[in-house]
């Protein structure tokens, strides 16, 4: 077996030779597509989920996690608590549409029974959601509620951060330059035809040269051609390309020979698998946008906590955001926190890098408060979460305490839950319910293990085999 950690003592960091070739690159803010457009969910044949797929619980709790993020993001923005909160309860074709969103981005995986975690489904909506405040601005309250009609010119906005004139004007002018065409021929600027002939509409552009309006201004020839048949030539389908350059486009402003490609093999120096290089990036493009301190900062931290390079390696081509988590007010207090359960910090890291960008306050201390108030010891729960990295990712008042409610009516002890604490990342409606309902039809009792993680053959045979044991008993 792989060691992923060596010891959980300090050492000198052998990538530190790395800083003697550190080279700065503008770090920017993640930015996410701005059409709003909304999926129904019909027959599945245009790509988008069919609602019977979703039981009509998960539907309930999904909706309520899409209030919970609106408004902490309204919040976040400088509403009052109470405008928030009012605006997520009396929108609820916007709410609609958000959860039409998860059920489209992550249609495989509700086909295959399994939940969104909190974390998850935050990923999700929150940069969605900020596309939309770039592109709405002061009035994103009303898009909202009115949603998907727009708001009406006589009601008066929600008051949100003031715009910037000068910041408005460079903006309007880049937008117009995309639907510019030239007097000669008629036809549009090369990068933007370029960009449609590759699957892109007008109104995409539109929205990512609002976000940054330099996109207006980059040649074909230039940067945008170069980067997109770059990551052509690395494997990158054309339709992750699209989705690349809508949540970063600042990449086609990076160079390709002096910035991009040596980039990209630092990270490689760093254990970064080349040949995983079009999911890593469609993963995060950010992360070539990364300057070497800041990477260098997070990897010198793993390698505090033990973790072998090889280990490192494989963090990042599996979770490269894990780099744009802060060491201090991130990685470290979560560390120290999981520490104090009895956790082997570098061991979790490693099987679940996700934990380390939840809230220590608001998503891992209430989890442990649930446990804790249900007979579990600071042992068991660390054991819990050592057996089961996800644990913590769950929603608590949307998955474990409804899971832990009808675990009660199973007749199976708590003790079962620090053996299978996985029982946790099956769909309740969809793979839990049954299961137990086919166990107790034939009158048979199999470990929670067997009942949840075996495949439907598999589990029929073990219920045949205990029933004939059971026979000759």
């Amino acid at each position: 077996m792989m060691k992923i950690f060596s010891s959980i003592q300090p050492r000198t960091p052998p990538f530190s030779l790395y800083k003697i070739f550190l080279s700065h690159y503008s770090r920017t803010q993640l930015s996410f597509p701005t059409k709003v457009f909304f999926c129904q969910a019909k027959s599945g044949t245009d790509g988008s989920l069919n609602l019977e797929v979703v039981s009509p619980t998960l539907l309930v709790a999904e909706k309520e996690e899409a209030k919970a993020v609106l408004t902490l993001f309204l919040k976040k923005q400088g509403l009052s608590n109470a405008i928030a909160t009012r605006t997520s309860k009396k929108s609820d074709h916007f709410i609609d549409h958000l959860v039409s969103r998860l059920h489209s981005k992550h249609k495989s995986w509700y086909l295959a029974g399994r939940e969104l975690t909190t974390l998850e489904i935050r990923d999700t909506l929150i940069p969605y959601l900020e596309s939309l405040f770039e592109e709405h601005g002061d009035i994103l309250v009303n898009v909202v509620e009115n949603y998907p009609n727009p708001p009406g010119k006589d009601k008066s906005a929600v008051p949100i951060p003031p715009s910037n004139p000068v910041s408005d004007s460079k903006k309007l002018k880049a937008v117009s330059r995309v639907s510019e065409t030239d007097p000669d021929g008629g036809n549009l600027r090369p990068h933007i035809v370029y960009l449609m002939d590759l699957g892109m509409d007008i109104e995409q552009i539109r929205s990512i040269t609002r976000r940054f309006p330099s996109f207006a201004y980059y040649s074909l020839e230039g940067k945008i051609k170069p980067v997109v048949e770059f990551f052509l030539e690395l494997g990158v389908p054309k339709e992750n390309i699209l989705t690349i350059l809508t949540k970063r486009p600042q990449l086609c402003g990076i160079s390709l020979s002096e910035n991009l490609k040596p980039t990209m093999k630092f990270f490689e120096s760093l254990g970064v698998d080349k040949n995983q290089w079009p999911k890593v990036i469609y993963r995060f493009p950010a992360l070539l946008t990364y300057s070497r301190p800041k990477v260098m900062e997070s990897i010198d931290f793993l390698l505090e906590l033990g973790l072998s390079e090889e280990s490192i390696g494989k963090i990042l081509t599996r979770c490269p955001n894990i780099v744009s988590y802060s060491v201090e007010d991130n990685l470290r207090p979560t560390a120290k926190y999981f520490h104090s359960l009895g956790v082997e910090v570098g061991v979790l890291l490693f099987r679940c890098p996700q934990n380390f960008g939840l809230s220590i306050e608001n998503n891992l201390k209430p989890a442990t408060e649930f446990f804790l108030e249900r007979g579990y010891t600071l042992e068991e729960i660390g054991t819990m979460i050592s057996r089961y990295g996800a644990l913590y990712t769950f929603s608590l008042t949307e998955n474990l305490i409804p899971k832990w409610d009808f675990f009660l009516t199973t007749g199976y002890p708590k003790s079962e839950l620090v053996k299978f604490p996985q029982y946790f990342g099956y769909n309740l409606e969809e793979r839990v319910k049954p299961r137990f309902t086919i166990m107790k039809k034939y009158g048979v009792k199999l470990l929670l293990n067997q009942v949840l993680s075996l495949s439907s053959s598999n589990f029929d045979e073990a219920l045949k085999k205990k029933m004939k044991k059971m026979q000759v008993s």
